[in-house]
């Protein structure tokens, strides 16, 4: 029996933290392929440490090649590096955009893999690997996310705001935050506890020691500002920096890796996960195509009124075109039958990876600003950025199940 009454946390980092840092110049690097061809294949992991960025993987693109004369070269690729890491903000003696060493060892695709997932003949486009993913949403939210990430992330995007303007200029860029809410009959009521972990200056412009206590004067106004109206926790529970000092931060004081950060890219615990990362990743790959089309199903499912949470679930082989399964569960919140979700859903989108790639567009250089913040409870941008977050497919569904 479901329990109605609970505390449920998650958290968020900035993109500033050592793993962000990694997965944004990743999925850099995919929009720099992108750009030249849509169709390239990419694979790309970036592992960052002390003032050094080493960028590997696989790639295969008819017209971008990694090469002195390709159309994209280990050049093109160090300068995305380098621009990522001056746009989050380190210019740190440990870690700084113009002095870091950065290392390209991208190579060509494997051709057992590439022959999986090329059409031949008759064959569709295979999927690029095994796996499963899952996608969920819930109306807890007007983005329809998991309440606790979903202010996680709202509290480091405006930290990062007020950063990025000089408003506040000593906050650094590597940056933490944890939301506990109280949940009673199942929905959220407030915040039993908040901690903010965020680099700072040493000193301040006076030349004074920089304490936690000053730090937590400077960040709580935006907590309070980013939670709903008498959600706060009180202040014994609001811990900022609780280990009194952090002013070494991102790459310097920890290595980072892209991929180490799926659950605060997707649901903060509240959903299953497949384990399959996102960035750098290009769109063959149904770790992140397939992942980001079951997100827009539950989507869909939830602001159509269908349900108030809806997960789905679904699972392909290497080389094969569509979903072993579909699997769709409402939590008990449902108004009509599951099986028929799943049935509808499938006659409204072709889940092949082909299939997704076109409904959603995906052959685009759209992926850098998915690498902080969060891939889901975004809006849909002109440009095509999170076409998965778009509800687009809620008259289809209201008049497949006589819903008003």
């Amino acid at each position: 029996m479901a329990r109605s009454s609970y505390l449920f946390t998650s958290e968020s980092v900035s993109e500033g933290h050592p793993d962000k840092v990694c997965d944004q110049i990743s999925d850099g690097v995919l929009d720099l392929f992108l750009k030249e061809d849509p169709y390239s294949r990419v694979a790309c992991e970036t592992l960052t440490t002390t003032n050094r960025v080493v960028i590997a993987g696989e790639v295969r693109g008819p017209k971008s090649l990694v090469s002195k004369s390709g159309a994209v070269n280990k050049k093109k690729i160090e300068e995305v590096a380098r621009a990522t890491i001056k746009k989050i903000g380190y210019e740190q003696k440990g870690f700084h955009w113009k002095t870091a060493k950065v290392d390209v060892l991208l190579h060509g695709q494997s051709a057992d893999i590439a022959v999986g997932v090329d059409s031949a003949g008759n064959k569709d486009e295979g999927a690029g690997d095994q796996g499963i993913m899952f996608g969920y949403a819930t109306n807890e939210t007007p983005e329809l996310m998991p309440a606790p990430l979903q202010l996680s992330h709202n509290i480091l995007s405006a930290l990062a705001a007020v950063r990025h303007s000089g408003k506040e200029p000593l906050l650094g860029p590597d940056a933490k935050s944890q939301v506990t809410l109280l949940y009673k009959n199942g929905k959220p009521t407030g915040a039993t506890a908040i901690v903010v972990s965020t680099q700072h200056a040493a000193k301040d412009k006076k030349g004074r020691e920089l304490e936690s206590g000053d730090i937590k004067r400077i960040v709580k106004p935006y907590v309070q500002k980013v939670m709903p109206k008498g959600w706060m926790c009180d202040d014994e529970h609001f811990y900022v920096n609780p280990t009194g000092r952090f002013v070494i931060g991102g790459p310097d004081g920890d290595c980072g890796l892209t991929g180490r950060k799926i659950i605060v890219d997707t649901y903060g615990g509240a959903a299953p996960h497949g384990g399959g990362a996102f960035s750098g990743k290009d769109p063959t790959k149904v770790d992140r195509s397939a992942a980001y089309v079951a997100r827009y199903l539950a989507k869909n499912v939830v602001a159509a009124g269908l349900s108030d949470k809806c997960l789905i679930q679904l699972s392909y082989a290497i080389g094969v075109a569509y979903p072993l399964s579909v699997y769709v569960d409402t939590y008990g919140t449902g108004k009509v039958d599951e099986n028929k979700i799943s049935k509808v859903l499938q006659e409204l989108v072709k889940l092949s990876p082909r299939g997704i790639r076109e409904h959603l567009k995906l052959n685009r250089a759209i992926y850098a600003r998915t690498a902080a913040y969060g891939h889901f409870g975004r809006k849909p941008e002109k440009d095509g950025g999170f076409s998965w977050e778009k509800t687009d497919l809620v008259k289809d569904l209201k008049s497949a199940f006589n819903v008003r």
